[in-house]
């Protein structure tokens, strides 16, 4: 099998500056930040003590003008959106403060500058960014998590006093979950149903006060602690009331719907779906800084475990008499490399998403394809990242033994804090429904005002063709490629080309069997909701291979940038790694589907072993080059690793 020696030495400077980016001067300056001003995370006194010592950072953080990056220039912020999503990712050792950072600044202030106008930004925002106004997002309600369109609570415009009234009319309409709510919290951004004069608009956001300045609660607002969680517990999560509490008519963040003194309700969007998706769309930061922060968790385990690996030793080597470091047994290189080439791969796609995001958000005009499409990708990666956390984190604890079960070892804190991360900003299950959504409408306006039904025929009468039309093709030109005499089957599985190929085909052919799936729904009787349905496995696969081709295209584009030979080809071996143990992953399918033959099937299975052999004397410095913090590597068997791996290196050289 052909594989390229892996070379001895490669710049780790260069791999490093890879790695930072577009943003490379923001990582410094967060870096700088937290050298200067430990921010360590909580320890478990209690809950209000975990609570009282986040606040104290946040506030910390709030003077040394991180929270500023992502905020307008003309309201004392720097207009740096890209800058400011990446700031959050460097809190990756402190979840219970990335996330209250995260609602304050990326969800309560991103809400106000998004869909706020001058009037609120005048008002709010400067108090926002120093924290004088601690503030809430308060969308979420127990009856309607993921299904925000139907929310609850309601925000009736009273024409006589100019003022709207905000009400929760039953139990399931309360604001579940709600972070700030339950201790610090002042004004809460309130997602609620709109009606004027009798007529309901949809969901709309107002800015509603609910404590004082003595913290005490608001007339006709009800709070509750949600109490212990199974992680983030510096985080005051809390439930929300509101009984017929009155605001001004001002309190309407009103960018995209507003309503005159006299109750004439005026939007620049007719269509009350496409102004709820708009709304949406311009919250995107909050989806994107939590597949950042994810994969900032898992590259802290990873070097945790990566380093306590190198030294930790166990059984003899018959041919040294030596005991065996753990991270020398293929066993457990297969634990850690393939998330560690996955954990690369991510990295680059969430760059090249950070990008997207800071240039539409600062361009004078938005394509509403890419804006669409920007949507998409936040709403898979997200997905993938948080899962690839929380799989990666508790595989690291495995790999560590009843080491990684110790608390100070940071991995079982790490696991906690990140597992909700998979349900917050986004089930990932229906992040995904939205994705396929996207893929199978071509982002077309249409399914935006069509329910399952109309979607279902949409896709039969306008997609199917086309794509049967496509997939039939590149199912030819596999076949034939696989066929060619003389065409070696080991050696293809290093082939970029074919790698890039066989994703690619792999989504074309998932998508069009959900076509031809939903094209029943047409049919005679056919009832389209148990249609599309009975097809959920199939749309959420859809989504998965499309994100697992986007990944690996942003990998590849990283390894085109890389300049230094030795460095590419480890970063190319990484690549590989990072495609053929997805290939491994779901090699049923593409053995059912006669992508590959048996024989190349276990050619790849033997090209991950090789690949992991190849790669291993590099895992630590791979992991390194991440450039995370110091400060979040606390673990002993982490920081002690690393002075018995330099201490061994200084014996060695001498």
């Amino acid at each position: 099998m052909e594989i390229a020696t892996t070379p001895q030495r490669f710049d780790t400077a260069e791999l490093a500056t890879l790695l930072a980016g577009r943003w490379a001067d923001v990582r410094q300056r967060v870096r700088k930040s937290l050298d200067e001003n430990p921010l360590p995370p909580p320890e478990d006194p209690g809950t209000e003590a975990q609570r009282e010592h986040v606040l104290a950072q946040m506030q910390q953080l709030a003077t040394h003008g991180v929270a500023g990056l992502g905020f307008p220039a003309s309201h004392g912020g720097e207009g740096d959106v890209g800058g400011s999503t990446v700031s959050l990712e460097m809190l990756g050792g402190n979840l219970s403060l990335m996330v209250k950072a995260g609602v304050q600044w990326g969800l309560f202030g991103g809400a106000v500058v998004a869909l706020g106008t001058e009037r609120h930004h005048d008002r709010y925002l400067t108090d926002i960014m120093d924290m004088s106004l601690p503030g809430c997002f308060a969308m979420t309600e127990t009856g309607h998590g993921s299904d925000v369109q139907s929310l609850g609570t309601t925000a009736t415009y009273d024409a006589e006093t100019g003022e709207f009234v905000v009400h929760t009319p039953f139990e399931a309409a309360r604001k579940e979950y709600i972070g700030n709510a339950a201790r610090d919290g002042r004004m809460a951004v309130v997602f609620a149903q709109l009606h004027v004069g009798g007529e309901q608009h949809g969901v709309h956001a107002l800015m509603v006060p609910i404590r004082d300045e003595q913290g005490v609660a608001m007339p006709g607002v009800s709070i509750e602690d949600s109490g212990r969680k199974g992680g983030l517990n510096g985080v005051d999560n809390g439930r929300l009331y509101f009984d017929h509490v009155r605001v001004p008519r001002e309190a309407l963040l009103n960018k995209f719907g507003d309503v005159a003194e006299d109750g004439t309700y005026s939007s620049s969007i007719r269509s009350r779906n496409k102004r709820f998706f708009t709304m949406l769309g311009a919250l995107i930061r909050g989806r994107i800084s939590i597949a950042g922060v994810s994969g900032a968790s898992t590259k802290i385990a990873l070097e945790v475990a990566l380093r306590y690996g190198e030294v930790r030793r166990q059984f003899e080597n018959p041919g040294t008499q030596a005991e065996t470091p753990v991270l020398d047994y293929l066993a457990h290189q297969r634990k850690l490399l393939p998330a560690l080439a996955k954990s690369y791969a991510l990295h680059f796609a969430q760059e090249e998403l950070v990008s997207c995001l800071h240039d539409l958000s600062t361009a004078e005009q938005v394509d509403e394809w890419q804006q669409r499409e920007l949507e998409s990708r936040a709403a898979g990666l997200k997905a993938l990242s948080s899962w690839h956390a929380l799989h990666t984190i508790q595989t690291c604890r495995e790999a560590c033994g009843g080491a990684g079960y110790l608390a100070e070892n940071q991995l079982t804190g790490l696991r906690d804090d990140i597992d909700v991360f998979t349900t917050f900003e986004g089930d990932n299950t229906v992040l995904l429904q939205q994705v396929a959504k996207g893929l199978l409408t071509n982002y077309k306006d249409e399914f935006e005002e069509l329910g399952t039904l109309g979607m279902a025929r949409f896709v039969a009468d306008q997609f199917v063709g086309a794509v049967i039309e496509r997939t039939a093709a590149r199912k030819i030109l596999q076949r034939i490629a696989d066929a060619a005499p003389g065409r070696d089957d080991e050696d293809v599985l290093f082939d970029r080309g074919w790698q890039l190929n066989l994703f690619d085909d792999r989504e074309q052919h998932v998508l069009e069997g959900v076509a031809k799936r939903l094209r029943r729904a047409t049919s005679d009787g056919a009832d389209p909701f148990e249609v599309f349905n009975n097809a959920q496995d199939h749309v959420l696969r859809a989504a998965r291979v499309h994100v697992d081709r986007v990944v690996l295209e942003a990998f590849v584009a990283a390894v085109e940038r890389c300049t230094d030979p030795d460095l590419a080809v480890v970063l190319g071996q990484l690549c590989d790694l990072y495609v053929l143990s997805t290939v491994e992953e779901d090699k049923a399918w593409f053995l059912e589907h006669e992508r590959i033959s048996g024989g190349r099937a276990k050619a790849v299975t033997e090209a991950v072993n090789t690949l992991c052999r190849r790669l291993r004397p590099h895992a630590v410095s791979l992991v390194e080059a991440f450039g995370t913090p110091r400060q979040w590597i606390t673990a002993p068997i982490a920081t002690g690793a690393e002075a018995a791996r330099q201490q061994e290196q200084r014996t060695h050289e001498q």
